[in-house]
């Protein structure tokens, strides 16, 4: 028989999963952090923090900007590359990525868009000037765009250098103002992990069990969504072939429906040890990894959320970059903020509850509290509220 796990609990395995259960508190130990998640999405917008600064501040509030680049470039302990989207894996990962390089590889071949990129001799010119001068950058080349210029065009040497990033043959040396250098494989990935070439198949049992492992269940879709690095009929070949090892569950959903997936075989333990998540109210970025599969937030929690940069002002439902709010297992709200560097203030521009949330004088003390630190994050010195937030609440 399936093991039945409540909704509460499988929010709270959930949230203990991705490291949000714990108080943000305490020593950072960065690369332990980012081996428990398995990656941070990367994004270039930055409304307060960028999405990969955000999603680590959340879990350890100790975590400062420029953290992240020092672990990259001079630490060495993560690279970049793609999940659903691009993104710093733990680099003692990187053997078990040499399928999606290809994977990648033949799908960038296949791109309409990348029909114009430089021949082999082209980019064999550029590993030249790189291998001579160095990591270099696109700002580093100068040939143009052909052809009718289009919203995604990208002129023949940055398609050639996406399309030897994502295949292997170039990796992410480091960043400046979040500008990605390039270099050589070679000279960015120890040899001990790049020369580390695991067969299909376990990398393919390694990608699966540790997308489950870090989720606590999933189905065969969740699985093949965690790292986008497998096929669903990989997954799903995955969990038939190791059914012996895993635990059927049904999961209650915040609407009271059971849904069918799969567990480690520690389910057990895990169930008996978990406990409440702290109470703090938390800030969390949209593209946090607890929020950015829409469809299981919104099966585990009943949050509706959907972000809006892409969407026309006027067809905005709550704003261009609101971030969800979590208190404890259940998410309370939302809230739009703004920095603005050059003045040193953090605005609030909106705040929203949700639906059958009383929005007490202590869950307000909250927020402030966790404004508060957002501002330090930053290194901003003043909160201004730009409307009075009890209207907001109405």
């Amino acid at each position: 028989m399936p093991l039945r796990i409540s909704n509460r609990d499988a929010r709270r395995l959930w949230l203990a999963g991705q490291g949000l259960a714990q108080t943000p508190t305490g020593k950072l130990d960065l690369d332990t952090l980012i081996k428990a998640l398995g990656f941070v999405q990367l994004d270039t917008i930055q409304v307060v923090s960028r999405a990969h600064h955000h999603i680590l501040w959340s879990r350890n509030q100790n975590y400062r900007e420029p953290m992240l680049g020092r672990h990259l470039a001079r630490d060495r302990k993560v690279f970049e590359h793609f999940t659903h989207d691009a993104s710093v894996i733990p680099i003692d990962f990187y053997p078990m990525w040499q399928r999606q390089f290809r994977r990648l590889e033949a799908k960038v071949r296949g791109w309409e868009w990348h029909r114009g990129m430089l021949d082999e001799d082209g980019r064999n010119a550029i590993k030249d000037r790189i291998r001579v001068e160095g990591p270099l950058c696109t700002k580093a080349f100068d040939t143009k765009v052909q052809g009718e210029k289009k919203m995604w065009a990208r002129p023949p040497h940055k398609l050639a250098l996406d399309y030897m990033w994502y295949a292997g043959e170039l990796s992410t040396s480091h960043r400046e103002n979040f500008t990605k250098f390039y270099d050589l494989t070679e000279r960015v990935i120890p040899d001990h992990l790049r020369t580390q070439i695991p067969s299909d198949e376990a990398q393919i049992d390694w990608l699966c069990q540790a997308a489950l492992d870090r989720m606590a269940f999933g189905s065969e879709g969740d699985i093949q969504r965690f790292w986008a690095a497998v096929s669903n009929a990989e997954a799903k070949h995955w969990t038939a072939a190791n059914a012996a090892t895993l635990v059927p569950v049904e999961i209650e959903t915040a609407d009271r429906n059971i849904i069918t997936a799969w567990a480690p075989g520690d389910i057990e333990v895990r169930l008996e040890e978990i406990e409440a998540p702290t109470s703090r109210l938390r800030i969390l970025n949209p593209f946090d990894p607890v929020a950015r599969d829409r469809s299981r937030l919104k099966r585990l929690f009943g949050f509706d959320y959907t972000v809006e940069m892409f969407v026309p002002a006027a067809k905005r439902k709550w704003g261009y970059y609101v971030y969800p709010l979590l208190e404890g297992d259940r998410f309370v709200g939302r809230i739009e903020v703004k920095a603005d560097r050059r003045a040193g203030v953090l605005r609030v521009l909106k705040l929203w509850k949700e639906p059958k949330i009383k929005w007490t004088a202590a869950r307000a003390e909250k927020l402030e509290a966790e404004l508060a630190r957002m501002l330090r994050f930053v290194g901003l010195e003043q909160l201004i509220w730009e409307n009075d937030p009890s209207s907001d609440l109405l």
